[in-house]
């Protein structure tokens, strides 16, 4: 990768997502807008930041990545935090921007809808997470994936996910995207759900397309 230059797309991208993202919670969009929005920017920043760091713009990606030897230790360690020093960055201009906001929606924050628990929560992220990432590989690491607008792809994946999940976690599928909020705002309860189910979905669905479905290159 482009070393820091990596690192700062990472901190841009993310930034990005968490702003806009919970800026649509905020901003009191209904569900179809929340997801139309993370959707739309997650893909501009795939296609602004893929060529420079590969776009992860997700602790959970970058995770994936780094267990089936696509990214070095250092390389991912390093993205991670520059994707959480981007989500809090996002975070503390959404408590300045939207200053008036509902305290209870905790400057756009992930939260379990009512009656779902912390395992049902975590069990949602991880089912929300490994199609996400499971899309990546597909189309962004396999190189037998259709060529043309794979970033397209990548942001209807997040959409369709928040589509069905926003009502039970907040589909945040990002533990960076749950976090900056949440650190802005001082709100964590739960915060475990969109660590654990996120990157126990994005591991998952990379070892299986790695390992299973990939197709390796034979050895001369």
């Amino acid at each position: 990768m482009n070393g820091y230059k990596a690192y700062i797309a990472e901190a841009i991208g993310t930034f990005a997502l968490v702003f806009i993202g919970a800026g649509a919670v905020l901003a009191g969009n209904d569900v179809l807008g929340v997801a139309l929005a993370h959707g739309l920017v997650l893909m501009s920043m795939v296609y602004a930041t893929a060529h420079i760091s590969g776009g992860h713009i997700n602790p959970a990606v970058t995770i994936g990545m780094w267990i089936t030897r696509k990214i070095k230790s250092v390389d991912a360690i390093s993205y991670i935090i520059a994707q959480l020093i981007g989500a809090a960055i996002a975070g503390f201009l959404l408590q300045a921007v939207f200053s008036g906001a509902p305290a209870a929606l905790n400057l756009g924050a992930p939260a379990l809808g009512e009656g779902v628990g912390f395992l049902r929560g975590v069990v949602v992220e991880a089912v929300l997470t490994f199609f996400l990432v499971f899309v990546i590989f597909g189309i962004a690491v396999d190189k037998r994936g259709p060529p043309g607008p794979y970033g397209f792809a990548i942001g209807f994946v997040l959409a369709f996910d928040i589509l069905v999940g926003f009502g039970l976690t907040g589909a945040a599928m990002n533990p960076a995207r749950a976090f900056g909020p949440a650190f802005a705002a001082d709100f964590w309860n739960n915060q475990l759900v969109y660590w654990i189910g996120p990157v126990i979905g994005g591991i998952v669905a990379a070892l299986i397309y790695n390992y299973i479905l990939l197709e390796k290159k034979r050895k001369k």
